[in-house]
């Protein structure tokens, strides 16, 4: 087989793996790939079809559960407002369910109580549940379990 029809192959596939994100035609491109260049390298149809069956066999065997594993892995940097998620504050305004004022990492931030029927005094120690925008929504340090 020509090796060029092994390319179009490979960006065939390239596609279906953009449109699907399976990691497996993607995988299967690769593999097309090397066949592509086994072919260009003179080797007979037989040697192509055994080139496509081992790379296809290593992909999918070694590459994609590796893969696989990274992409479901969370990342263990929470840059910007994400990192602000879990620490403490102190109430600066009294916060109540739609509105207040807390310090947070040395800055002043809009708050909101995370239980709307909660009213918290100032200088009260709150913990950052979320952060909605520009406001970080707080529970009350001796409130939680």
């Amino acid at each position: 087989m020509p090796w060029f029809l092994w390319l179009l192959a490979a960006a065939a596939l390239g596609v279906a793996e953009f449109f699907t994100l399976t990691l497996f035609f993607g995988l299967l491109a690769g593999a097309a790939l090397v066949a592509a260049v086994v072919a260009g390298l003179g080797v007979g149809l037989l040697g192509q079809l055994l080139a496509l069956g081992a790379a296809t066999v290593a992909g999918v065997l070694l590459v994609r559960p590796v893969a696989l594993r990274q992409l479901a892995e969370q990342p263990l940097v929470r840059d910007g407002s994400d990192a602000l998620v879990g620490r403490r504050a102190e109430v600066m305004q009294e916060v109540t369910a739609t509105r207040g004022l807390v310090k947070l990492s040395g800055e002043e931030w809009s708050a909101r109580a995370y239980d709307e029927s909660l009213v918290i005094p100032v200088g009260a120690l709150v913990d950052v549940m979320e952060i909605e925008g520009a406001t970080a929504i707080v529970y009350p340090r001796e409130l939680l379990p």
